[in-house]
């Protein structure tokens, strides 16, 4: 099969010819019928994070299930599927606990050694084996992943749109929901509006928040959030976005997300934070990125930093809700992958946005 093969941040991505192995127990094969460009994706792209190479990328998408392995008994082929980049073993404490995007297998094992949950790759190139990208690996024609990481979705899902349920759209919404819990009634302020940012703002909207503050260096993003549900937008470029904040929310935000994850917008969240605020980590920085802050100011107005992984998300329970709440129209411009090859601003757009089945906070 095609794949998108990374060998070194030194050396272009090649789409080569790769094997893949049927699926062992425990797992299931996906015909991958589209999947999202994550800037996680970039970040490995230029050798940002250290992960085991060669490798195929990918950890965004959705398709059909092809085959299913010795087992798996809660799929079957022809079921609709969005990829959770987080598998959980249900095994584990974490799992046990309820969490699963804790999960101790993806964590420790799955996402650093570039392999599935038996330690193994399916993956090989000219012989020899190569690594998955957290379990994933769907910048690919066909993808083996466990089958707790193939969500079953409905059929009438359009899967070119339902892919991005599998990172930004769980990872934003479920920052909101999972991580930060968000009260009705809250302020909020999200900085960033790409993909995740986007579905922060919609879940805070789904949440009921009073205000949320849209930010970003791009004004046409900001105004795209506008309509996605933000009751306010700040253009970073022509104003201080902390001062701006601060005049539209003059006690300051009861939550502030960070949704690019740069040092400077970590330490504009905080900044941002009124009393009891919380400050939500969505975007994540190259490794080694630091940010530094004072412990007495924060204790002192009993404020938080909360890290969202992934959302804090449940895959076997917030991936098909949020597959099913929402409607899909395709309104906003990003980069995708079909088997057929990288498309990006094609002729006739193919963008995707995921608009909350709720009322608008400001209805």
């Amino acid at each position: 099969m095609r794949a998108v093969v990374f060998t070194n941040p030194r050396e272009p991505v090649q789409v080569s010819e790769v094997d893949l192995d049927p699926p062992g127990p425990g797992e299931v094969s996906v015909a991958i019928a589209a999947a999202g460009v994550c800037h996680s994706d970039l970040h490995v792209r230029r050798g940002d994070w250290a992960v085991p190479a060669p490798l195929v990328m990918g950890h965004e998408g959705a398709g059909q299930v092809m085959e299913t392995g010795p087992g798996v008994s809660e799929l079957a082929e022809g079921d609709h599927v969005v990829l959770s980049w987080i598998a959980p073993c249900g095994q584990c404490r974490y799992c046990l606990a309820g969490r699963p995007a804790r999960c101790k297998v993806a964590a420790t094992v799955v996402a650093p050694g570039g392999v599935l949950m038996d330690g193994t790759s399916r993956l090989s190139l000219g012989g020899t084996r190569i690594a998955h990208y957290l379990g994933v690996s769907s910048f690919a024609e066909r993808a083996v992943v466990p089958a707790s990481g193939a969500i079953k979705i409905r059929d009438d899902a359009p899967l070119d749109l339902v892919a991005l349920v599998g990172c930004a759209v769980a990872t934003g919404v479920g920052a909101v929901q999972n991580t930060a819990a968000v009260e009705r009634g809250a302020t909020v302020a999200v900085i960033g509006c790409g993909g995740v940012g986007l579905s922060v703002v919609q879940g805070a909207r789904l949440a009921g928040a009073s205000r949320i503050v849209a930010v970003d260096v791009r004004p046409e993003k900001a105004a795209l959030a506008g309509r996605l549900g933000a009751t306010d937008q700040v253009d970073a470029t022509a104003d201080d976005p902390v001062a701006a904040v601060r005049d539209l929310v003059p006690d300051g935000v009861d939550y502030a997300f960070d949704a690019i994850g740069l040092t400077s917008t970590t330490a504009q969240a905080l900044a941002m934070l009124g009393l009891g605020g919380a400050a939500v980590l969505v975007g994540l920085p190259p490794d080694g990125a630091t940010v530094s802050f004072e412990p007495l100011a924060l204790a002192e107005a009993d404020q938080r930093i909360l890290g969202s992984n992934y959302g804090s998300v449940r895959p076997a329970a917030d991936i098909p809700a949020l597959g099913s709440t929402g409607s899909w129209t395709a309104t906003w411009r990003c980069a995708s992958w079909s088997p057929r090859g990288f498309r990006s601003s094609p002729p006739r757009p193919r963008s995707m946005t995921w608009s909350p089945a709720a009322p608008c906070a400001r209805c």
